[in-house]
């Protein structure tokens, strides 16, 4: 039987997460491919070529995508890096490609599972799948590389605990998330469920969006799905303002719905009347908890999501490391981002991506 495996602390403090890419309120990818090319590697053989496919575009996979393009430069592979624009269909065919294509191996953050059972098991018949950030635990996969995102929801929801511990009366919130046929934004949505409710903890519980969720002290009014559309987001957190003034918290539970919601809160002069809690490390949402407009996140660490995909898929590729030994989980936690932390985090977010566009600026100015 496979063995549980956890990442220490120290492992993510010493390799720290990628930075977000500037512009954070816009996609940041085309959905094409993208792609670092090594022309031999340490063995002499030909060098394997491992795609890494997100669920979205969003500057978090920028972060993951430095992470995977560091790991390929590192083992001396080629990554073959796709983010879908549209979904479902569009992850359906980029991963269709990939098995026409050949590659030595395929990281899948997918984006249905439960739908997808078909094509991912086509993946795996065909080469070596993997996934990471949502797991696909009834699929062919080798391993899944992520977190607890029942777990990271649980943060989630101590983080709204103690934002509102001063707030008399009920606590009233709102829950915005791209989509919830994502196994991890269902688990991240219960988790914190969960916690405010005071329930013990159960990851295969599942409250079905539609209907307030009320303890006395906190009531889910409603879970607002936007499927990674930017203004469709920021338009339901208006929606929000307008049908709930009086609203004490509103959470995000992608790295995009948190800048999306501080938006609709400026355009309505509302910054600092309402709690903010996000998720992930975006730009807005880390200079928003500096400012004091958001109290803090819950972030993964997509950079660590990227390099170790295309590590465990390198190693298999070359003969270094026999996948069927490793662990079935590879656990990358998450942490909780406050006012306390945020700078440090996010010095070491800078520091880690500046030092990867050096790189890449280097190279560029040497092949001209």
């Amino acid at each position: 039987m496979k063995r549980f495996f956890c990442f220490t602390l120290l492992l993510i403090t010493a390799l720290m997460v990628g930075c977000d890419s500037g512009d954070n309120s816009e996609p940041s990818g085309t959905g094409e491919g993208t792609s670092t090319t090594n022309t031999d590697n340490n063995a002499g053989g030909p060098v394997p070529t491992v795609a890494y496919v997100t669920n979205g575009v969003a500057s978090f996979w920028d972060i993951a995508e430095a992470g995977a393009e560091q790991a390929a430069k590192d083992l001396g592979v080629n990554v073959l890096v796709q983010m879908p624009i549209d979904g479902v269909q569009d992850q359906k065919r980029m991963l269709e490609d990939l098995i026409t294509s050949q590659v030595d191996g395929v990281a899948v953050s997918p984006i249905d599972s439960d739908n997808q059972l078909d094509v991912l098991n086509q993946v795996a018949e065909a080469t070596t799948l993997i996934t990471h950030d949502s797991d696909a635990a009834d699929s062919n996969r080798e391993l899944y590389i992520g977190m607890s995102n029942y777990d990271a929801g649980w943060m989630c929801g101590e983080l709204i605990k103690e934002a509102t511990k001063d707030v008399a009366g009920e606590v009233s919130i709102m829950i915005f998330v791209g989509r919830l046929e994502q196994v991890n934004a269902r688990q991240r949505r219960q988790g914190l469920i969960d916690y405010l409710m005071d329930r013990e903890k159960d990851d295969t519980r599942y409250d079905e969006p539609g209907s307030e969720i009320d303890n006395g002290r906190f009531v889910i009014l409603g879970t607002r799905t936007d499927d990674f559309d930017f203004n469709k987001c920021k338009s339901y957190a208006e929606d929000t303002l307008t049908a709930y003034p009086d609203i004490t918290c509103m959470v995000g539970l992608f790295a995009y719905n948190p800048p999306m919601i501080l938006e609709a809160l400026a355009s309505a002069d509302k910054l600092n009347e309402v709690h903010v809690i996000g998720f992930d490390e975006d730009a807005s949402t880390l200079q928003a908890i500096i400012d004091g407009t958001c109290y803090g996140t819950v972030v993964q660490n997509p950079y660590q999501y990227g390099y170790q995909s295309v590590k465990v898929l390198a190693e298999h590729a070359t003969g270094k490391q026999d996948i069927s030994e490793l662990d079935d989980f590879i656990d990358i936690p998450a942490r909780k981002i406050e006012k306390d932390n945020v700078e440090e985090f996010w010095a070491e977010l800078k520091k880690l991506t500046d030092e990867t566009d050096s790189e890449e600026a280097g190279e560029e100015e040497s092949a001209e």
